[in-house]
């Protein structure tokens, strides 16, 4: 049981990579270009997966599945449940909560390829 408990741990600590990955990702891809096809990407998935309904990302039904085979009900007071998992999946998150994160999100990346766009437009990349 422990190898299906650990495989959920990883799974969302990668749940949590990923989504900083959509929110800062474009200052990655300012000084690695190749990232930014993956990153936008990524970007769009999010955007998707927030926006409509009833679509569930692929991690969660991996964390779920990985949490059913060990037996856990939920997670349990470890550093994951304490800190990871209310930033993956806030209590009472509403739709309009959802709408707010969307445009931080593509605000912050707005900035991020404004940022290299104006770079490589000098010459700079």
């Amino acid at each position: 049981m422990i190898g299906y408990r650990l495989l959920t741990e990883f799974t969302v600590v990668g749940h949590l990579l990923f989504i900083a990955y959509v929110v800062v990702g474009g200052f990655l891809a300012r000084r690695r270009r190749w990232l930014t096809a993956v990153h936008l990407a990524a970007v769009a998935w999010a955007v998707y997966a927030e926006m409509a309904s009833g679509v569930v990302c692929p991690l969660t039904s991996l964390e779920n599945l990985f949490a059913q085979r060990a037996g856990l009900a939920s997670y349990e007071g470890d550093f994951i449940t304490r800190y990871l998992i209310p930033v993956i999946y806030p209590e009472g998150l509403t739709r309009l909560a959802q709408y707010v994160l969307v445009v931080v999100v593509l605000a912050v990346n707005g900035v991020a390829y404004a940022g290299a766009a104006k770079r490589v437009g000098r010459g700079q990349s």
